[in-house]
Order: C-alpha cells, then structure tokens, then sequence
C-alpha cells in the first residue's frame, strides 16, 4: 500500500510511465496507476517482439515487448520499433519483487535467508529444529496464492492440533536435503528456491485429495451464508 500510494503522488494525468516486468505485482502496479496516469506501458520479455497491445477495460494502458534502449531525453525504444516518452521508469521484474528477510526473528542462526533462500524449512514450513513452534505461511512464489496458504494452514492447525506427526527431525533433515539437491541437478539456482511456478500445475493429485480434511461442516456453513446472502439480493 505505501509503494501504491507513493506512486500515485508522483503520478498524474500528464505522466507516462513505462514499467518494467510483467509478473503479477507489476500488472497489478500498472492497472492501479492507469487511473491516474496518462499512460501506462508494460514492457514484457515474455511476449513477441512485435507486441503492441491495449488491455481490456483500459484505455490508456499497453503491453508492449521488452525494451530495446532508453535515450537520456526520455525516450524510450521498444524491440517492436514503438518510441514512448517516459516520464517514469519503473522495475518491477520478479528478482525485486521477493526479497525475504525477518530482521524481527532471531533464531540463533537455526533459520538463515541465504541468497534468497530461507531454510532449512521441511515442505518450506517447518524449520526442524523448531518445529512445530515456528512455521512459515506464504514463503512459496509464483502461486495460486490463497488456495495453497489455505492447505498451508490448515496443515500447521491439524499438526499444532496434535491431529497430524511430523516426521522425526533429522528425517524432516534428509528431505530437505533430497530436495536441495534434486534443484542443484536441474539446475535451479538456490535464489529460485522458494519458486513453484509451472512446477505446481505438474503435481499430479488423486481426484480424492480433499477428503482427508474435517471440513464438511464449514463448507456447509459457507452454503448456508451464501443462500442467504443471495435470498436478501433478490428482495
């Protein structure tokens, strides 16, 4: 919200701005500013060179390939050939996006954020040595976000809850330490350890994977809210 509200007092109807990265902080960066610049260019390395296109719903807010050179009177070359005078030049690509650090936990040095990577965290929850006291929610990048923090909690309650075991620590060890190095032999750098990606969409789970939770009751609940919730619109 501070990085928002900051732009927007930079930012005016008579500003063009051009950002940097098209991950889904930078789109959402760009559509918040939209409605108050008067453009808004996203340069992307993940489209065709010859990308030139107005999104949907906005009027002055383009997606455009990635930027060919800037110019030190504003302008700004774009790889389809396009000139943009820029006002603002913002990055926004996904190594400034997500940068861990918790200056306010002090561990003894038993969790450690190395080049981006916060570990040793089994299942990138538990710290070992730690556990179950201390989990981390969220650490995972490049997610459905809210479905995987749900699991993610509903896991610590089950385990804090004395429902589920962890395994022993230096099992929790052993996995942790099959998982660095099944990265280091696909040749993920340790920055991108925390990075799901594609990867999540590659888990192959058996269609009966909800059943093991005891949420049968707050599903109906949650049915029950909604019907009335519709019942009181209709009147």
């Amino acid at each position: 919200m501070q990085l928002v509200a900051g732009l927007h007092a930079c930012v005016n109807s008579l500003k063009v701005v051009i950002v940097i990265g098209s991950s889904a902080s930078a789109v959402d960066i760009c559509r918040d500013i939209a409605g108050v610049a008067k453009e808004v260019h996203i340069a992307s390395r993940s489209v065709a060179n010859e990308t030139y296109k107005k999104q949907p719903g906005y009027h002055n807010l383009r997606l455009q390939c990635m930027v060919e050179s800037a110019h030190e009177d504003g302008t700004v070359v774009f790889r389809n050939g396009k000139v943009v005078p820029a006002d603002i030049i913002m990055h926004c690509t996904r190594r400034t996006q997500h940068k861990y650090h918790y200056p306010f936990l002090d561990t003894k040095g038993i969790v450690t954020v190395d080049d981006n990577r916060v570990g040793p965290l089994y299942k990138k929850i538990f710290p070992p040595a730690l556990a179950p006291w201390l989990s981390f929610i969220g650490i995972p990048r490049k997610i459905v976000t809210f479905p995987l923090f749900e699991l993610q909690s509903k896991w610590v309650a089950g385990i804090l809850s004395g429902r589920i075991t962890l395994p022993r620590q230096e099992e929790m060890m052993d996995d942790i330490a099959a998982f660095y190095s099944s990265l280091e032999a696909s040749g993920i750098p340790k920055r991108d350890t925390h990075l799901m990606g594609d990867s999540q969409n590659r888990i192959r789970r058996p269609e009966t994977y909800r059943d093991e939770w005891e949420d049968h009751e707050l599903v109906l609940k949650a049915h029950e809210d909604f019907v009335k919730y519709t019942s009181k619109q209709k009147r």
